[in-house]
């Protein structure tokens, strides 16, 4: 279980592609009399960061302060990236890469990218250099999203491996294409399931732990994550253990951004140095979140130990182990708690106690009993807490 009362504020540096993703709402209703395509009548537009952008909004949501470096272009698409994110890099003849999709009925017709795909100029690599050997000694995490649009050069990538291992700052990264050496010395490395057995350069045929055993020698880093859609995850370590995580998730409406969320998650995990078991279960908790719903979209860890707590055996009922989620959903919320101390049995009077709570209602009772199991059926009651264990303060606290 994951320890939420010791995770912590911190520090982190977004390393990678920043881009601008559009969506554009409406509904279809009819067909083009000039070709056989459905003709969607606009209805709302938004804009938001996506790529590094995204991992960006990630990780402020789960409480880091973030430094981002990348570029943009000096058009107005840049303007915007650097309003919510904050100072970037600007190259006057670079366009700033924008994927705009259309979307009817939560469903995604099309994508329209627009984006230049260069390698970055000399003196904005030197000057990416200088930014990253004052920034990565003062984090406490360095997240790399590379998108493939040309920020992360050689030199680039090379300087924040050097920089982050020189001041024992853990990176991890979110990879593109098939050469892995050039990550060679992260933390921690996170391709989806085609992109491993393509770096790993082996048939679909090969097995998972094949693929692991050719990239770790690559790569030389402590983890590999392989990202198995429906499937969950996969870790992998140095020494060749593996340990396999289920999908969380309810429903699929979108995959857009599912990537970045645990990407935020990891990175939260590291600069708390968490287990890392337990930050993949949470990154692969935060995942399936993110899926249900349409678009980019960050993930709050008050979000994750809910769903946490969905997943319990018994929804309602906690000890000393699920304590700590329970904890995390209500600290600064206002509900009520009711002591029940040495109560056995369900009375009417008690029934009537129940209903006069506000609610969410927290029942405190000495041990699991039959009252327990009655408790647990009725509505009114939100969170049944075992053997006296401590809650924050609440709105109101009755005892019977």
């Amino acid at each position: 279980m994951v320890n939420f009362r010791s995770i912590k504020p911190f520090k982190a540096l977004c390393l990678g592609d920043f881009l601008l993703d559009v969506y554009t709402v409406g509904r279809v209703k009819r067909i083009s009399p000039e070709a056989p395509v459905p003709v969607m009548e606009g209805l709302s537009q938004e804009s938001r960061p996506g790529g590094a952008g995204n991992v960006v909004l990630n990780l402020r949501a789960l409480g880091g302060t973030v430094i981002s470096l990348g570029r943009v272009g000096a058009d107005a698409d840049g303007e915007t990236l650097t309003r919510t994110l904050g100072d970037l890099l600007i190259e006057p003849n670079y366009r700033t890469p924008v994927k705009n999709r259309l979307i009817a009925e939560s469903q995604q017709l099309l994508r329209i990218d627009f984006e230049t795909i260069s390698p970055l100029p000399p003196l904005l690599e030197t000057r990416a250099v200088s930014l990253l050997e004052e920034h990565i000694p003062q984090m406490q995490v360095v997240a790399i999203s590379d998108y493939g649009k040309g920020f992360l050069t050689p030199r680039v990538l090379g300087a924040a491996l050097r920089i982050a291992k020189k001041h024992h700052v853990p990176v991890l990264v979110d990879p593109k294409g098939i050469d892995f050496a050039k990550y060679r010395g992260c933390t921690l490395i996170k391709p989806n399931l085609s992109e491993a057995y393509a770096a790993a350069k082996l048939p679909n045929s090969a097995t998972l732990d094949e693929v692991a055993a050719a990239l770790l020698p690559v790569i030389d880093a402590e983890h590999l994550l392989i990202t198995r859609s429906e499937a969950g995850m996969s870790l992998f370590e140095r020494g060749g253990r593996r340990s396999d995580f289920p999908v969380r998730s309810r429903e699929v409406k979108d995959v857009t951004g599912a990537g970045d969320t645990a990407l935020a998650v990891i990175a939260l995990g590291l600069a708390n140095r968490l287990d890392m078991a337990a930050t993949v279960q949470l990154a692969n908790i935060a995942s399936g979140l993110s899926i249900e719903r349409l678009g980019c979209v960050q993930v709050t860890l008050p979000e994750m130990a809910k769903r946490m707590l969905d997943f319990n055996e018994d929804p309602k009922v906690f000890d000393e182990q699920h304590m700590d989620a329970l904890v995390h959903v209500l600290e600064g919320k206002m509900y009520s708690l009711l002591k029940l101390g040495a109560v056995r049995e369900m009375t009417n009077a008690l029934l009537q106690t129940i209903r006069q709570q506000q609610r969410p209602l927290v029942v405190s009772v000495d041990e699991y009993n039959d009252l327990v199991y009655a408790l647990s059926r009725l509505p009114e009651v939100d969170y049944i807490v075992l053997n006296g264990q401590m809650m924050p303060p609440p709105r109101q606290t009755s005892s019977v």
